[in-house]
C-alpha cells in the first residue's frame, strides 16, 4: 500500500511501500502520476534499479528524450543522461558540472521536457558521514503565487528567451567546456517561452524563467527587460519556495518540471564519487 510523507517543504513528499524493480499496476502507477502532479517533487528511498528498469519505469510516463551530449549518456542507454564526477581511463563517464545554476530542464528546447527521473548511485559524505551533492528545488507556482499583483500585471502575456548557448558557456569554474558541435548547435537555437506558463495536466501556473538559461525577456530591451528579469529570477528562489533534497544511494526521484527549477550543490570532489543518472520525459510545448 502507497503510503506519503510531505516534506515539510511547500512541495516535495516521499512516496513510501513501492518497489520500482517490479511492474507496477495501473491504479499505483496512476497514484504515483497524481502524487506527482500534486507535490511537484516526489521521491522514493531504497530503490534497486537495472538501467534497464530504470529506462523501463520511466516509458510508462510518455516518450523519453535522447540528450543532445551523447558523450554524456551511458553506453547501451542513449536515454540516460549521467550526471558524474567519476573520471575513468582520463575520461569523464558523464556531466561534471550538471546543474549547478538554477534551471528548468531543456527550457531552451522548443517543447521542454515533462520532467525527470534521477536515479543516485553512488552519493559522497564527509568525514562526518554527512550526505553531500544536495539538490534544491524551487517551487515555481509557489512563486507565481507570491508575486505582488503590479508584477503580474507587467508580464502578463509577456515572454522570455531561453538560449542553450548563454546557458552552456557560463563560468562554472571548472574550466572551460568543450564547443558545441554544429550539430548540437543547430538543434538548440534561441526560443522565446511565456513567463507565466500552465501546466498541462493541472491548470497550475507557474514562473517560467531561470538563472541558467533566460537570456532576456522578449520586446524589453535594456535596462528595465534587465532589471525586471534579475527580479524575476531572484524571486523563482526566495528560501520559502525551495525544498533541499538530501541524497542516499538508492534514491529515485521525480521532478515536474513545469512546476520546478532546481540546482545542484558542488560541495564535493574527487576522490569523493558521485554518480546520478537521469531518463528524461517529451513533454508539451508552453502555454
Amino acid at each position: 500500500m502507497i503510503n506519503v510523507r510531505p516534506t515539510g517543504a511547500v512541495l516535495g513528499a516521499e512516496i513510501l511501500g513501492v518497489d520500482l524493480s517490479q511492474d507496477l499496476d495501473d491504479v499505483t502507477f496512476h497514484k504515483i502520476v497524481d502524487l506527482w502532479h500534486e507535490h511537484e517533487v516526489v521521491f522514493f528511498r531504497d530503490q534497486k534499479l537495472t538501467p534497464a528498469q530504470h529506462v523501463a519505469f520511466s516509458r510508462r510516463f510518455g516518450e523519453l528524450e535522447l540528450h543532445v551530449r551523447k558523450d554524456c549518456c551511458r553506453p547501451g542507454y542513449h536515454e540516460l543522461f549521467v550526471v558524474s564526477n567519476i573520471v575513468v581511463d582520463g575520461k569523464p563517464i558523464g556531466s561534471q558540472d550538471a546543474g549547478l545554476f538554477w534551471h528548468s530542464d531543456l527550457c531552451y528546447l522548443k517543447v521542454p521536457s515533462r520532467g525527470s527521473l534521477f536515479y543516485a548511485l553512488e552519493v559522497p559524505h564527509d568525514a562526518n558521514g554527512k550526505a553531500l551533492g544536495d539538490t534544491r528545488f524551487a517551487s515555481s507556482t509557489a512563486a507565481y503565487n507570491a508575486l505582488p499583483e503590479a508584477t503580474r500585471r507587467k508580464i502578463d502575456g509577456r515572454k522570455a528567451v531561453q538560449s542553450y548557448k548563454s546557458g552552456y558557456y557560463r563560468e562554472r569554474n571548472a574550466g572551460p567546456r568543450k564547443t558545441l558541435t554544429p550539430e548540437q548547435e543547430a538543434r538548440t537555437p534561441d526560443v522565446e517561452h511565456p513567463i507565466v506558463r500552465t501546466h498541462p495536466a493541472n491548470g497550475k501556473k507557474c514562473l517560467f524563467v531561470n538563472e541558467g538559461y533566460t537570456a532576456r525577456i522578449a520586446g524589453m530591451d535594456g535596462a528595465e527587460g534587465d532589471a525586471l528579469l534579475s527580479e524575476l529570477i531572484a524571486h523563482s528562489t526566495r528560501p520559502e519556495f525551495i525544498y533541499q533534497h538530501s541524497w542516499c544511494a538508492g534514491d529515485f526521484l521525480l521532478w515536474d518540471n513545469c512546476l520546478v527549477q532546481h540546482q545542484a550543490i558542488p560541495d564535493y570532489k574527487l576522490p569523493l564519487r558521485r554518480h546520478m543518472e537521469r531518463t528524461t520525459l517529451t513533454g508539451t510545448a508552453p502555454f
